[in-house]
């Protein structure tokens, strides 16, 4: 009686069941509790308070407080939202009326669960309350890098936070899957500016996660700590480095000049450096240094637009992608000159934008390198298996190929035969018409015999002036009349010279594929054995072996 098919179900969960069971069993996992009911339960009762913090007096050492006042008539009497953006390091406070949190951005666990980017709360202030809203921050790293705060309704407050999360992570995801490809792209070609490259994926992508308090999102996985303005700086130094590296590669042929790459060199050992003395420095070292990196790296950018415009200028099509990945720190560099509103409020997220922009375009022109490499790859296994003067496959691709077929033909019992060519006479064709005419000869032979094959790949020179004719699926009644038609070519081609006193002959050995060839070699020494009978014989003639 066949299993019903209620049976065969069971049947299949019962053995996926033990394979589970198995496998766990196998890898030592944790017993995993069966489902009960219809749904699974994840997760465990919370046991840790909400993570808004109140305001110690210690969180609130080294804030500078700042008021916004309520609108005429006071508050409306509806729930607010405070968001504050854009701050770096220290502890964020938000207070109205008596709701007053404290939170960093670099633990995402301090902060109010509802904003993913920034420090806040959501408040019900009184109608008609003139109490205003209370927010302090420690004194940015750069006076022009100022916290940004977002007023109004909770729900399209929450989003424009979900948004700028949403650019954030996407710009270090892009960052991360290009530092995969790069590395990938290592393994397949062993070339170093693969590694370079997933290097400075790195770097900046960190950079980003410092800039953005992704660090600490959802729970702090860089030691950042209380010391963010060393970790930003330090990034931001080797962020410049790994910047003016790629700018650099992208520059064309003006920056293959020595004074160039001098002096790039010098810069980003400079930035690496600083990145290292970090550390060591004062907060006044520290905003010094910040200064300092963002008006070298403009300067920097603009040297490089300008050697990347002589590249242009050369001829070098190939620098267009040095200005494209230069464009976006320019515009930026001049939005701040502007005191663009736009890049105040959106500060983080647009230089991740430009940085990713950045590595994309590295990212296409290190696919364009791997373009470059294959093809040269290609090229060199090419020529590896080519002969120079014939075009025709060498000896060693030859052999490698008569492998393949031998086996083959072995295993599936179809025909196969080789026919050995020697072209008659050739030392007395040096001697008498020049090495020239022997060359010319050569190449008149290999083209009258590959004309003659459906695949040139089945001819082969295998050195001097022997060639190796290898006809697979064909048994030696079907392969003499083909080789006499070769050798009538061979004759044809070195009449087509038109050199006084030049006859070209060609005297061939045909063998094909018995019982007791064991490997290839036995059977070309039998083709060899039944060329020099046709040598013998009085030349210009075909030859087949016995088996």
């Amino acid at each position: 009686m066949s299993p019903s098919p209620t049976q065969g179900k069971s049947r299949w969960r019962i053995a996926l069941g033990l394979l589970l069971a198995g496998l766990g069993a196998a890898s030592g996992a944790a017993a995993v509790p069966a489902v009960p009911g219809e749904f699974l339960l994840a997760g465990a009762p919370a046991a840790e308070p909400a993570p808004m913090r109140a305001c110690t007096p210690r969180m609130r050492e080294g804030l500078r407080e700042h008021r916004i006042e309520p609108p005429p008539g006071g508050w409306p009497g509806v729930p607010q939202a405070i968001n504050v953006f854009n701050v770096f390091a220290g502890e964020v406070m938000v207070a109205l009326g008596e709701r007053e949190v404290c939170g960093r951005m670099h633990d995402a666990r301090t902060r109010d669960s509802r904003f993913r980017t920034s420090v806040g709360l959501v408040a019900v202030p009184a109608a008609g309350s003139r109490e205003p809203i209370r927010v302090a921050w420690a004194e940015p790293l750069q006076a022009d890098w100022r916290p940004t705060v977002v007023l109004g309704a909770p729900s399209p407050v929450q989003q424009m936070d979900t948004m700028r999360l949403l650019v954030r992570v996407s710009c270090m995801a892009i960052g991360m899957a290009l530092a995969m490809s790069a590395l990938m792209g290592f393994i397949g070609t062993r070339d170093r500016s693969f590694v370079l490259q997933a290097a400075a994926c790195l770097v900046l992508v960190l950079g980003q996660a410092v800039l953005s308090g992704l660090s600490g999102y959802p729970r702090p996985w860089l030691p950042v700590g209380d010391h963010e303005s060393w970790w930003l700086a330090a990034f931001t130094a080797f962020g410049i480095a790994a910047l003016l590296y790629g700018i650099w590669r992208q520059s064309g042929v003006a920056g293959t000049l020595a004074p160039v790459r001098r002096a790039v060199a010098w810069a980003m050992a400079a930035a690496a450096l600083a990145g290292l003395l970090v550390p060591l420095l004062p907060p006044a070292g520290l905003r010094a240094l910040m200064a300092g990196l963002e008006t070298g790296f403009g300067m920097a950018c603009l040297a490089l637009l300008a050697v990347t415009g002589l590249s242009l200028r050369r001829g070098d099509r190939g620098a267009v992608l040095g200005v494209v990945s230069i464009v976006p720190f320019l515009a930026i560099i001049a939005a701040e000159l502007a005191d663009s509103r736009l890049l105040a409020s959106y500060r983080i997220e647009i230089l991740q934008l430009a940085v990713t922009w950045f590595l994309i375009a590295m990212g296409y022109a290190l696919t364009r390198r791997f373009s470059h490499l294959r093809r040269q790859h290609d090229a060199m296994r090419v020529l590896a298996a080519t002969d120079e003067l014939t075009g025709l496959p060498n000896r060693r691709s030859g052999l490698a190929r008569l492998e393949q077929l031998f086996q083959s033909a072995r295993d599936s019992g179809e025909p196969l035969t080789v026919g050995f060519v020697d072209i008659d006479l050739f030392k007395r064709i040096n001697d008498v018409h020049g090495h020239h005419v022997g060359d010319q000869v050569l190449v008149a032979v290999a083209e009258a015999l590959a004309a003659s094959m459906r695949d040139r790949g089945d001819v082969v020179r295998m050195g001097g002036e022997e060639f190796l004719v290898v006809l697979p699926g064909v048994d030696l009644p079907m392969a003499t009349p083909r080789l006499e038609l070769m050798r009538q070519r061979v004759r044809e081609a070195g009449e087509a010279l038109g050199i006084e006193g030049l006859q070209v002959t060609a005297s061939i050995g045909l063998a094909s594929l018995c019982a007791a060839d064991e490997d290839p070699a036995s059977l070309l020494r039998r083709a060899d054995g039944a060329m020099y009978r046709a040598k013998q014989d009085g030349r210009d003639r075909v030859s087949g072996a016995t088996a």
